[in-house]
């Protein structure tokens, strides 16, 4: 009898990474890869806030090799992960790990705060949701929702009308399909996350970049 479920083989198998967990090891490795990019700028300090399970294994499982790894822009496959804590002491980048409670989120989230002299604190919050998929949650302060499954467009500026008109437009004068949009705001400033079917070229980042009042702008290839 059909259950009218189906499965890949990948949610049965597991993604292929350096163990031992997909969830505290692979998921790990990519919101750490994911909030590098979003952040985007050098890295010199990073505390890496660790909630709920992450908080209690994440020596044991190696979400500590993998978030150092994740931060150097490796893969959760690739072997170097094993030394990754030594190889970004080497770089000079001070990765800290400490426990947090961060609420009512997924029971395995960790928050990373950038830190650089100079410059503001920049955080990202993400969730590895199983199998080593991730979910990013909230980009400094604002709360957001993607996966980094497809090539996304990241865009912060005052909440005013015509921003989502404009975008759109953008979008559609490049003929590019819009997967998912979404808007978040928090006081007067505005979130949108666009999520394309196909690839973005450096003609629709330019666009993107000269939108008036954009004061953050991310465009992360998949």
């Amino acid at each position: 009898m059909s259950t009218g479920k189906h499965y890949q083989m990948f949610d049965i198998l597991g993604p292929i990474m350096v163990g031992p967990s997909s969830s505290h090891t692979a998921g790990a490795c990519r919101l750490a890869n994911m909030a590098r990019r979003i952040y985007g700028a050098p890295l010199h300090k990073v505390i890496c806030e660790l909630h709920g399970s992450f908080s209690h294994t994440y020596r044991g499982h190696g979400s500590d090799r993998a978030v150092a790894g994740g931060l150097l822009g490796l893969a959760p496959d690739d072997e170097r992960l094993v030394d990754a804590l030594r190889l970004i002491a080497d770089k000079g980048i001070d990765l800290t790990f400490t426990p947090k409670d961060l609420g009512n989120v997924h029971p395995n989230t960790m928050r990373f705060r950038f830190i650089a002299p100079d410059e503001p604190e920049f955080t990202v919050t993400g969730s590895s949701i199983g199998g080593g998929n991730i979910r990013i949650t909230d980009i400094d302060g604002t709360a957001t929702d993607f996966t980094g499954e497809y090539p996304t467009l990241i865009l912060r500026y005052p909440d005013s009308p015509g921003m989502v008109y404009a975008a759109s437009g953008i979008c559609h004068d490049n003929n590019l399909n819009i997967a998912h949009m979404h808007v978040n705001r928090l006081d007067q400033t505005a979130t949108m996350i666009i999520e394309l079917d196909e690839p973005f070229t450096p003609r629709v980042t330019d666009a993107f970049q000269k939108l008036p009042q954009l004061d953050f702008f991310k465009a992360i290839a998949r």
